[in-house]
């Protein structure tokens, strides 16, 4: 069986102790980088696959420095400091000796203590019952995930910047800390929610915090997740969005917050 185009486009080999190689994918590219995301999950798989690392991810934030161009990349990554029960990691993603994107995570080993979710998730119609939205690109990241639009649609003058959306691996995939941390990237951008013209845009900085340990990711295998967001201002040629992730059994797995650029 071939392997799933996700899993190609984040394949990583070890050059050297914390360096790995990669190589950009057609299938997840954007406008003029590859999907954001995708980069972001090929930055979270080479801290998974260090040899030094323990227990599961609980945040990642990523700042991208310069557009990346298509081909090779090397990523690096350094365990910054360690203790009892967490690791802070370092990562960095270069091209030609410079430094394209830069990432800091948290690592820990995830305890049995008392837990509440404040939290709300919207009441929703099931994904089965929501028509999938067409892509809007014949080729690219879009061909690469599936959309099922609840409320939010884009390049409409909506009276607000929120959305509701199931959205899915295409083809489907199991669940795991990669594909979820490309999945925060899904979102869709903020202004294309309040203005029918389309403008370039670029993400600035995607932090994401994980509320949930493997079991629940397995528990969703490869269902399709509801993804929440709403925009909190619009201003100086930045935006922002606030999110939240949730399985389908109504756990919050990820909440998200991203900066982004957009060219008037």
């Amino acid at each position: 069986m071939s392997a799933h185009p996700f899993d190609n486009a984040i394949a990583l080999s070890r050059q050297a102790p914390g360096r790995w190689l990669g190589r950009t994918s057609e299938d997840y590219w954007n406008m003029v980088s590859p999907y954001g995301g995708v980069t972001a999950a090929a930055m979270m798989r080479a801290m998974l696959d260090h040899p030094e690392r323990s227990g599961t991810p609980l945040s990642f934030t990523l700042n991208f420095l310069a557009p990346i161009a298509a081909g090779d990349f090397a990523v690096d990554t350094e365990l910054v400091r360690a203790n009892r029960n967490s690791q802070h990691w370092s990562i960095r993603l270069s091209q030609a000796g410079k430094v394209l994107a830069l990432a800091i995570a948290i690592c820990a080993v995830r305890r049995d203590t008392w837990s509440q979710v404040e939290a709300t998730r919207p009441e929703v119609p099931p994904a089965e019952a929501c028509p999938v939205a067409p892509p809007r690109k014949a080729t690219g990241f879009l061909q690469r995930y599936e959309f099922r639009i609840v409320r939010g649609m884009p390049f409409a003058a909506n009276e607000d910047s929120l959305s509701h959306v199931w959205v899915s691996d295409r083809p489907p995939r199991p669940l795991d800390f990669a594909s979820l941390t490309a999945l925060c990237d899904s979102f869709l951008p903020r202004i294309f929610l309040r203005r029918p013209d389309f403008v370039p845009i670029g993400t600035v900085s995607i932090n994401i915090y994980f509320h949930a340990g493997e079991e629940a990711l397995a528990r969703q295998g490869a269902a399709p997740l509801l993804a929440v967001a709403q925009a909190q201002a619009f201003s100086d040629g930045h935006f922002d969005h606030h999110g939240h992730v949730w399985s389908t059994d109504g756990t919050l797995l990820a909440t998200t917050q991203q900066l982004v650029w957009y060219k008037e």
